[in-house]
């Protein structure tokens, strides 16, 4: 008797982002990270995607903002033996910091990375979930040249092009596995 032969498609990341349209405000699709961690396939494939995109670039540290930076830097620190930096928003570190405000939608926000995070020369990765308009990891290379640290790759599982985060990091190598055109 002959074997069927299953086909498995193998899904791409895209396929694990779950879009909700009209969230939080009619008009605006809202990509949703959490179902490409809730799923191990998605997962997976987002980090092996992030290191890939690693994969000649010389770098000392892998340093990513809170929360959803950790939960994607972690893994690529630790599967290329790197150290992890985590910046986090203002009043949450123990030690000594230094700090960076930027401009929200409705506001401002400021975060903030320990004073002995980064020595000077060393080589940063930045890894964050999503590029929206890009004052977030605008604020984060200013924290890191301030303690004399080098930029030289950040890198993000999704982008949305349409907010032009990218401008606000020109000079900066900067990559997306995903980027959607729109907002």
């Amino acid at each position: 008797m002959a074997e069927k032969k299953r086909t498995v498609r193998m899904k791409k990341l895209e396929d694990y982002v779950r879009s909700i349209p009209d969230f939080p405000k009619p008009g605006i699709i809202f990509r949703d990270v959490t179902s490409i961690l809730q799923d191990a396939d998605g997962l997976q494939l987002a980090v092996n995607r992030l290191l890939g995109m690693l994969e000649n670039v010389d770098y000392d540290l892998v340093l990513g903002p809170e929360s959803r930076g950790f939960i994607f830097g972690v893994p690529v620190a630790y599967a290329r033996h790197k150290s992890f930096v985590p910046v986090r928003k203002k009043g949450k570190l123990p030690c000594e910091t230094i700090s960076a405000k930027y401009a929200l939608e409705y506001g401002m926000a400021e975060v903030e990375i320990h004073k002995d995070a980064i020595l000077p020369g060393q080589k940063v990765v930045i890894i964050d979930d999503l590029m929206a308009t890009g004052g977030t990891i605008e604020a984060i290379v200013r924290l890191v040249e301030q303690l004399g640290g080098e930029v030289v790759k950040i890198c993000f599982v999704m982008e949305l092009a349409g907010l032009k985060g990218r401008e606000k990091l020109k000079g900066y190598q900067v990559e997306s596995a995903i980027t959607y055109e729109g907002n």
